[in-house]
């Protein structure tokens, strides 16, 4: 097998073979779309970051990266490389192989440009996938998971008002978004979040067409869900797809239910709108998302995550 620098040439055997993977996940996942292709593969073959696995001239695999970041997860200094959904694939035999001898020249690269964190998003049933990457010491990090918009039945939740928040009164919603951030430091989770600014969060709302609902006891919001026009791959922009990009619950208000009404009443708003599936991405780290959104929603893929040691990083030319 010959590994070998990813160009313009490889892209449409490439974009055949991302597919085919697609389509392997959607036999555990029914939920998931159908697509005519997955995304563009151009910005891979220009940035040099990406590697293909040949016998002959037949392609065994492929593993691309974006241009890196700087600064990841608001951590100064950490670069980072992110191959998402769609940019590797490999043929369905040999799979651990194939994605062990792509990525040690992907990494290579990677760490070339001076990026200490590697990311890789495989889907959530590719086992032996994950399970070689794991022997390369990545951990999980992100899952995206999804459902069909349908009827939700739960509980009855005595005294609470639940309503989807009206423009005028979005500024309420604000405080608990910044609890959000703050609970993302604690333990397990040890992720930093800048709290929102006003002018920012007012900003992202009207961008993104948030909408919210909320539950309110005595007049205070007591748990909130937010879905907005976006996602983390190329199925947001399938016709007919919303995507969850946070909720809360106070915590002395949890296991009432709250989140399930929520869930509930933002579905039936959907379905009367003709979207047809409502998606989801959160941290693994996070047991409160983990424990709540798999119950309702199916995992397809787990963005894993390595961080090298920057010790054996050389003086690199910065790539802007």
């Amino acid at each position: 097998m010959q590994i070998i620098d990813f160009t313009a040439a490889h892209m449409e055997e490439a974009a055949s073979l991302a597919k085919q993977n697609y389509e392997d996940e959607q036999e555990f996942v029914p939920a998931l779309p159908a697509v005519e292709s997955v995304s563009a593969l151009g910005e891979f073959a220009d940035n040099g970051l990406g590697v293909a696995a040949f016998e002959g001239d037949t392609m065994m695999g492929f593993l691309c990266g974006n241009r890196p970041w700087d600064n990841t997860w608001d951590i100064p200094g950490l670069r980072n490389v992110f191959s998402p959904m769609g940019a590797n694939g490999v043929i369905g035999e040999n799979r651990a192989k194939i994605y062990a001898r792509l990525y040690q020249a992907a990494g290579e690269k990677w760490a070339a440009v001076g990026a200490a964190s590697h990311a890789v998003c495989l889907y959530a049933h590719d086992r032996e996938a994950q399970a070689q990457f794991f022997r390369y010491s990545f951990g999980m990090r992100c899952v995206d998971a999804i459902r069909r918009v349908e009827a939700m039945n739960c509980r009855p939740c005595e005294g609470y008002v639940f309503s989807e928040l009206a423009p005028k009164d979005i500024l309420r919603v604000l405080p608990m978004e910044k609890r959000l951030d703050e609970s993302y430091r604690a333990s397990p989770f040890f992720m930093f979040r800048k709290p929102p600014i006003e002018a920012a969060f007012l900003g992202n709302y009207e961008c993104a067409q948030s909408v919210y609902f909320i539950a309110e006891q005595k007049g205070q919001i007591v748990a909130f869900i937010r879905a907005e026009q976006d996602g983390e791959n190329f199925i947001r922009d399938i016709p007919g797809y919303l995507h969850i990009k946070g909720g809360f619950c106070l915590t002395e208000h949890r296991g009432k239910g709250l989140n399930q009404k929520l869930l509930s009443l933002l579905t039936a708003k959907l379905k009367a709108q003709g979207c047809t599936r409502l998606g989801v991405d959160f941290e693994s780290i996070n047991p409160t998302a983990w424990g709540f959104w798999l119950k309702y929603f199916t995992a397809y893929t787990h963005s894993l995550v390595r961080r090298i040691d920057e010790n054996v990083l050389a003086a690199p030319e910065r790539m802007r």
